[in-house]
């Protein structure tokens, strides 16, 4: 889009009491004494901007905020993408000024314009000696640079501390050769449950708990000279120290393992017990998760989901980040997905081949909120015979597949799940529909492709999953056309921004004056991860992993991945937050959000993150990178 150019400012005669009366009936200049509010408007100058005339030029670093009195402002990206629109009250350049970043946009008057235009150092010092100012721009800093968030409050915030934050450091071990009497005595000399098996190279070969020694050698009267490689669990399922508390309560409880070995390419480095959980205060959740373990039938499992909303409420009131409450919720989803699994196989009888169960859509991604339905499907080992084997397989989804109905996760309307013939095939099937997809990428198979995409195994053999992930992710990259397809998938949903740096809100029916905070808040940013994850072959399939990782992978810029990341962390909490601000209120979670029940502050830092993501869809839409 070509913009008009560029007039000279020229300074304007108005008194700086108009500027200080006009300041003080807007946000968050409202706030500030009297005196403090007429100093900082007589530290700028006021200035009239033509219709055309630049404020703030692409690349260039922000000596001053304009704060506008009059007139509006449009702000354009890098490929002249019209990303936000600023009003009288707003400030142009505070972003970059508080991000010491050179500026991501043009700002352009589209009207004659009146500003405050005062210098970056004044608008610092007013920032630093007013907190409750600083408070509404904090969220334009990068995430490094803001200020400390509120200490963690007890409880169910423990979910999402790292295992090395709660473990047994420095867990002690013995050698496979090791005689069980004198492995029982360092356990009585050191109090302790258990000990580790590591091999002479220090890796971790095996587990010995009281259980064992009770079980495999008191019960069975055999010698105290055996030896602990006869006697310990082989090969035992490990963790790794930054794996969250929910992931060792889930695995915990599902397995009914009291003790969990934590380790690092195959080194031990700590010892995880219930105890050292009932410290951290999880034991609510512990209950939750353990009742779903030992869930009888689709009945139970339902009345223990029903207990989710409450869970939500509790993360996210605990100060939970977003994706660790996403990740949280959808490690219930897949308790309840692995549980209906063995139910199944307790009816059926077991297998006739190897099988493996995905999960795809906000299940596979680990972003689940309070409202989901099921995404999932079935990839069968080779030996699969459709003839002999068809009928169990179908069972077993159609199994898996109502129970998860029964318990809230609804049928997938476009019916990709299990149950579904075509999403129910061996492992060359799969192969030959990635293939396909990849060749001929018209929208249909672009849109397949990018839900598959975000598949991840729950239950069964993962081996059948792994190669098909690499082959798929390599093929996608070196196909251009496919990743046009992809990035003109990724561009259908748009941030809900009007013309004026209003909301774009639904305008009837039941959700008349919101805005959809999934389609339109979520599912762009969604879109965008997954391609920045083709471009760097990036395995992940978490949003925030992806483009974490595609940061790394110099696919997404330092800036632009900063960005992005603050936006999907804020747009993900205003989610969750209308969401459990629904379940105390007796009714049913959903993603629809009135702008107008937000504060001023709140409305802003959303049009800014929606901006965020506006911008960044431009850039892709060009062929560039984000800067």
């Amino acid at each position: 889009m070509t913009q008009p150019a560029s007039s000279a400012s020229t300074a304007d005669s108005a008194p700086h009491e108009a500027a200080s009366t006009f300041l003080a009936r807007h946000h968050p200049f409202d706030l500030l004494p009297e005196d403090a509010l007429a100093a900082f408007a007589a530290s700028g100058e006021v200035r009239t901007h033509a219709d055309g005339g630049v404020l703030l030029r692409h690349g260039m670093p922000a000596a001053r905020v304009e704060i506008l009195l009059s007139g509006a402002v449009d702000a354009f990206s890098a490929e002249g993408e019209r990303v936000t629109r600023y009003a009288p009250g707003e400030a142009v350049g505070a972003r970059a000024i508080l991000r010491e970043k050179p500026s991501s946009v043009r700002a352009v008057a589209i009207a004659p314009t009146r500003t405050l235009a005062v210098p970056a150092s004044a608008f610092l010092a007013l920032l630093a000696a007013h907190p409750a100012v600083d408070a509404f721009y904090d969220r334009l800093r990068t995430s490094a640079a803001r200020r400390a968030p509120p200490r963690e409050v007890p409880g169910e915030s423990g979910l999402a501390a790292p295992l090395s934050d709660v473990m047994t450091a420095d867990p002690v071990c013995v050698s496979p050769s090791t005689s069980v009497r004198d492995a029982a005595a360092l356990m009585a000399e050191r109090a302790i449950s258990c000990v580790l098996v590591a091999d002479e190279a220090g890796r971790l070969v095996g587990l010995l708990t009281t259980g064992d020694l009770t079980s495999r050698i008191v019960a069975r009267g055999r010698s105290a000279d055996t030896a602990v490689a006869e006697a310990m669990t082989p090969d035992p399922v490990t963790l790794t120290p930054d794996a969250l508390v929910y992931d060792a309560m889930v695995l915990m409880s599902e397995r009914g393992f009291g003790h969990l070995p934590i380790a690092r390419g195959g080194l031990p480095e700590g010892i995880l017990t219930r105890t050292n959980l009932v410290r951290r205060q999880t034991i609510s959740a512990m209950y939750l998760l353990a009742d779903i373990a030992k869930a009888a039938d689709g009945s139970a499992l339902a009345g223990v989901v029903a207990k989710l909303p409450e869970l939500l409420v509790q993360l996210v009131g605990s100060g939970m980040p977003p994706h660790r409450v996403g990740h949280a919720i959808t490690g219930v989803a897949d308790a309840v997905t692995r549980r209906l699994l063995a139910l199944a196989e307790v009816r059926l009888g077991p297998a006739p081949v190897p099988w493996l169960w995905l999960a795809c859509g906000s299940q596979g991604r680990r972003e689940q909120t309070g409202v989901s339905d099921q995404d999932n499907c079935l990839i069968l080992d080779d030996a699969y015979d459709e003839a002999r084997d068809g009928a169990y397989f179908a069972e077993l989804a159609r199994v898996v597949c109502d129970g998860l109905d029964a318990c809230g996760y609804f049928y997938c309307p476009g019916e990709m799940m299990a149950t579904t013939p075509r999403w129910r095939q061996p492992l060359a099937v799969w192969r030959g529909y990635f293939a396909g997809w990849i060749a001929r990428p018209d929208p249909m198979a672009q849109m397949l492709a990018s839900v598959m995409f975000d598949l991840r195994p729950i239950a069964g053999e993962a081996g059948l999953f792994a190669g098909l992930q690499g082959e798929t992710l390599a093929a996608a990259r070196q196909n251009s056309i496919f990743r046009a397809h992809m990035i003109a998938n990724s561009l259908k949903h748009t941030p809900p921004l009007g013309l004026f740096r209003g909301f774009a809100l639904i305008r009837s029916g039941e959700h008349k004056d919101a805005v959809d905070l999934k389609h339109s808040g979520v599912v762009p940013i969604v879109d965008l991860a997954r391609v920045y994850a083709l471009d760097g072959a990036i395995a992940a399939v978490n949003t925030r992993e992806r483009l974490l990782a595609a940061r790394e992978a110099g696919t997404l810029s330092e800036s632009g991945a900063a960005d992005l990341i603050d936006a999907y962390d804020l747009v993900s909490e205003t989610r969750l937050a209308h969401q459990a601000t629904q379940v105390r209120a007796g009714t049913r979670p959903d993603n629809f959000l009135k702008p107008s029940s937000l504060s001023a502050l709140q409305r802003n830092h959303l049009k800014d993150a929606f901006g965020v993501v506006k911008g960044l869809q431009a850039a892709l839409a060009h062929g560039r990178s984000a800067a």
